[in-house]
């Protein structure tokens, strides 16, 4: 599970303005980080611009999937990750991303602004936080904590099934035991009645 790219963006009326980015492109060669860096920084523009305003949706591009969240403000933000990455994990993110970006930098300068003049700093830190979802998010926490839980669980049931089963067993050992000894208690009782009578 990984997230390569994080941004916040401007939707105008025909085209979308890079507001601020963040990337994690260590999984790639030194030579394509920049190819790669270009294509991400064009996929997240151009989903913005075809995504309608207070929509939310995930699309996928070769293997990664790309999560998109536009607000009614026209404040948008994508986070792209490979397919594995909890996609709830990542509207969580992009939600937090916007509130706290709105809250930081003015809407009037939104429509003009770009990499150089924004000042908002916390994309590096959600990008590198988010890159373990079940410690950046809670509720995946919890679920991955109950399906431990689940498991221990499962295997406490199987080994107790297995002593259950060996209780029964040892049950039916004394059962067959019980009737040996019974049968060796007439057989001796037989042996000494005979040696009274001598």
């Amino acid at each position: 599970m990984k997230l390569y790219s994080l941004s916040v963006l401007y939707k105008a009326t025909n085209k979308s303005n890079l507001l601020k980015a963040a990337y994690d492109l260590s999984s790639f060669s030194f030579f394509q980080r920049s190819s790669v860096q270009e294509f991400m920084t064009f996929t997240s523009a151009l989903i913005v611009e075809r995504s309608s305003h207070g929509s939310r949706a995930s699309v996928k591009e070769q293997e990664y999937l790309c999560h998109v969240y536009v607000r009614n403000d026209s404040l948008g933000a994508v986070v792209i990750a490979d397919s594995e990455y909890p996609q709830r994990v990542c509207f969580t993110l992009l939600d937090k991303v916007l509130d706290e970006f709105s809250k930081q930098v003015e809407s009037i300068d939104w429509p003009s602004g770009s990499p150089d003049t924004i000042r908002y700093t916390a994309l590096d830190s959600y990008l590198a936080r988010y890159q373990n979802p079940r410690e950046a998010d809670a509720m995946t926490k919890v679920q991955a904590e109950l399906d431990e839980t689940k498991i221990i669980l499962h295997n406490t049931m199987e080994s107790l099934l297995e002593r259950g089963e060996k209780l029964d067993d040892l049950v039916q050992k004394s059962e067959h035991l019980g009737n040996q000894s019974k049968a060796f208690y007439k057989t001796a009782r037989k042996q000494n009645s005979c040696c009274e009578v001598m």
